[in-house]
């Protein structure tokens, strides 16, 4: 018997595919805002694991512009977030919450469509400094018959965060979005 979390390749990609979907509309609803790019696709983007970038109007008139790391999660009830530290462990590489370059993590439940902003590096450095103390996790996907990856990751309770890291915000978002 398993003693790790199994996702399908689909039901994960159906999970990033509306929560990105989601967050793009967020974003170009905002009145402040210029452009939303989404560059999942993008090879450059992809090393840097950057979902979106964001242009906008700054409250002085000037110009912005802002990176951003999608991360879709179905699992509200736990009361934790999931922070990817080993994306494929077989092959042994970083997870996206270590590497990414993001300006900031966009963590989104999708029930009950609650958007928690975790501004990058701060969240990143917060969470090196406390990595001990948060229980490893593993799931896994499949990707061909007989064949799946296993991506490692700590539980850290979202109330730990946004307590102790500065700048974490969460928005509603159920009334705002018309999906």
């Amino acid at each position: 018997m398993s003693t790790f979390r199994q996702y399908s390749m689909a039901a994960a990609s159906a999970v990033a595919m509306q929560a990105a979907k989601e967050m793009e509309a967020y974003l170009r609803n905002k009145p402040e805002t210029i452009e939303v790019l989404n560059v999942e696709d993008e090879p450059s983007c992809q090393a840097k694991d950057i979902d979106l970038i964001w242009t906008y109007y700054r409250s002085d008139g000037n110009r912005a512009v802002k990176t951003i790391e999608i991360k879709g999660d179905r699992y509200y009830g736990t009361g934790n977030y999931f922070l990817e530290t080993i994306s494929n462990e077989a092959k042994n590489t970083p997870g996206c919450f270590l590497y990414t370059a993001a300006d900031y993590v966009f963590y989104y439940f999708l029930e009950p469509k609650e958007l928690h902003i975790l501004p990058m590096p701060t969240t990143r450095d917060w969470f090196q400094q406390h990595l001990p103390e948060f229980p490893e996790k593993k799931t896994s996907t499949p990707v061909g018959k007989n064949k799946f990856y296993v991506t490692v990751g700590r539980l850290v309770p979202r109330q730990r965060i946004i307590n102790e890291v500065p700048g974490v915000r969460i928005i509603n978002l159920a009334a705002r979005l018309n999906i």
